[in-house]
């Protein structure tokens, strides 16, 4: 059984991969879709600086999280000094840091799901007087859904598993930061924290079987019926 302490890590885990995801959402479908149709020149060079979180050392995306959202940068002073908020270093850094680091993944799984959709039903609403935003809220988001939804869990078990980001721009504060990774990094380094590590370990690992199987069968509900339609001619 987990402690009071370890069971508060938990709950913060999920509140900031929550909140990561649902920031980052609106942004990732949006863009998704249009990556998915390619319709325009910067395509390419969009879809590869959207990949940069995947590449870079997490600590780097960290460092410059922590340079934009400072109180002495711009954003961050604004959130000072007109709303009263300090974003470094609280659970909502951690949240901008686990949204930046899931958000590749989150753009990427969904992008896949945008491009199951045969074009057909698009252009087919669209002779039929739909606009775009209508075909795409009533037509394309719906057929897609289990593909998107499949996508948030993949993208949920990244916020949750995220450490090197959320440590600089976050830190490692008991309460307020210290998300799953952070308090088993926390406890292999304490004496006598092994066992407490251990339990948090397998808590991590339960959160990412789970999201990985709940994505796969999204995934496979979602492809089969259009390799059927596919082989019917």
């Amino acid at each position: 059984m987990l402690s009071a302490s370890e069971w508060e890590v938990v709950a913060l885990s999920m509140r900031v991969a929550s909140v990561a995801v649902l920031i980052s959402l609106p942004a990732a479908v949006a863009l998704a879709y249009a990556l998915a149709r390619r319709r325009f020149p910067a395509a390419f060079l969009i879809e590869n600086v959207v990949q940069i979180p995947l590449v870079l050392p997490p600590v780097v995306t960290g460092i410059i999280l922590l340079y934009v959202f400072s109180p002495r940068s711009i954003l961050g002073g604004i959130a000072s000094d007109v709303f009263g908020v300090e974003i470094t270093f609280t659970w909502v850094a951690a949240a901008l840091a686990a949204a930046v680091v899931s958000f590749p993944i989150l753009v990427q799984a969904m992008r896949i799901a945008f491009e199951q959709i045969d074009p057909v039903w698009e252009e087919a609403c669209l002779v039929y007087g739909g606009g775009r935003w209508q075909v795409f809220r009533y037509v394309i988001l719906p057929l897609a859904s289990r593909g998107v939804l499949g996508s948030v869990l993949l993208a949920f078990a990244r916020a949750v598993g995220e450490f090197g980001a959320t440590i600089v721009v976050a830190g490692n504060i008991p309460g307020e930061t210290r998300t799953i990774p952070l308090a088993i990094f926390t406890e292999i380094n304490r004496v006598g924290g092994q066992t407490a590590a251990i339990r948090l370990v397998l808590v991590a690992v339960v959160i990412s079987v789970l999201s990985l199987a709940g994505s796969a069968m999204l995934s496979r509900r979602l492809y089969r019926p259009a390799q059927k339609r596919g082989s019917g001619g």
